[in-house]
């Protein structure tokens, strides 16, 4: 669905973007491939790596509106991964966060509807279910836009979407590499900030996947989320270090024991699919007739217990130790 098509992916030179990239190249022929990022270093750094004549680069910030509107222009579809996402940052410089993941979404979506993008699918975390912190709620308030934009669209308009899942293994910034990079300067104990934390667990592989498909799934204001694995936080410091032993630092601010990506407050509004769930508008969209029951693929769901929650503590599957050195292994 990709072929001769322009696909737009801003945050393009995160850990997202550049698999997502390698995986379209690789798969797809692309019309124009746009990475819209405000780093021009890393984009320097991208072109050194991927030799494409499809690639663009497109350097600006979500934030800007006026620039949106520009790189949009005869765009087929559209990736939104840039955000802000350290979650200490965020309670330490709240209205930054702001203006990215909320703003920034806002104008996405202006320019997706102001140029007739045909299909937009915004990246989400668990975090923005049942927030705690101010990175989850500014991504709660992005899916929100980014389902109702559906409405603002009308029907012609863009269809937009979301895409919600756990920590990716080995991104930027996340836990494995932080905790290989203390191995490797000798560290003998881990730091953990509480014994019992879980966490839902996805590869980049398993995220660009489950993106690109759900492009071909989406009618318009669904969140969808895999089924996935969670893990235990000591299973992966014994599968790293080779033993349980650890140094307890304390939960950081706005830190989760658990992830949750259905509250039991959406179950009603949750469709269960072989491999995903969808979390169906909670509004009513201009067009009563969209069957979430049946996606575009012509997969068929069902509705779930209303008491049901995907909480990565009481998830059915969670990896062993040693499926989390394969996979560490793997994503390495």
């Amino acid at each position: 669905m990709f072929d001769n098509k322009s696909i737009l992916l801003t945050g393009g030179t995160g850990s997202f973007g550049k698999r997502f990239i390698k995986h379209i190249l690789n798969h797809y022929q692309p019309k124009r491939l746009i990475v819209f990022s405000r780093d021009e270093l890393k984009q320097f750094e991208m072109q050194q790596n991927f030799v494409n004549p499809a690639l663009r680069y497109f350097l600006g910030d979500v934030r800007d509106r006026e620039r949106l509107l520009t790189a949009t222009k005869d765009v087929d579809y559209v990736v939104h991964a840039a955000a802000l996402k350290q979650v200490p940052a965020a309670e330490y410089n709240p209205n930054e966060c702001i203006k990215t993941n909320i703003n920034g979404a806002q104008n996405v979506i202006d320019a997706c509807i102001a140029n007739n993008v045909e299909k937009v699918i915004a990246l989400s975390t668990d975090k923005a279910a049942n927030p705690v912190n101010l990175y989850g709620a500014t991504k709660l308030a992005s899916d929100k836009l980014f389902v109702a934009a559906n409405n603002i669209a009308g029907a012609r308009g863009p269809r937009f979407a979301v895409v919600r899942y756990g920590n990716v293994v080995g991104s930027r910034g996340s836990v494995v590499p932080f905790f290989k990079n203390l191995l490797s300067k000798g560290e003998t104990l881990l730091p953990v900030t509480h014994p019992e934390m879980t966490r839902f667990w996805i590869t980049l592989d398993q995220g660009v996947e489950f993106v690109i498909k759900n492009f071909a799934r989406l009618q318009g204001g669904e969140i969808f989320i895999p089924k996935i694995p969670s893990i235990r936080i000591l299973d992966l410091v014994e599968a790293m270090s080779g033993k349980r032993e650890f140094n307890e630092i304390g939960i950081r601010p706005g830190e989760k024991l658990h992830e949750i990506m259905v509250p039991a407050e959406m179950s009603h509004h949750t469709v269960e699919f072989d491999d995903h769930y969808v979390i169906t508008p909670a509004i009513k969209f201009f067009d009563d007739n969209v069957n979430y029951l049946q996606n575009k693929l012509l997969e068929k769901g069902k509705t779930i217990n209303e008491t049901f929650e995907y909480h990565s503590g009481t998830n059915v599957d969670f990896l062993d130790i040693a499926e989390l050195k394969t996979l560490n292994q793997q994503c390495q």
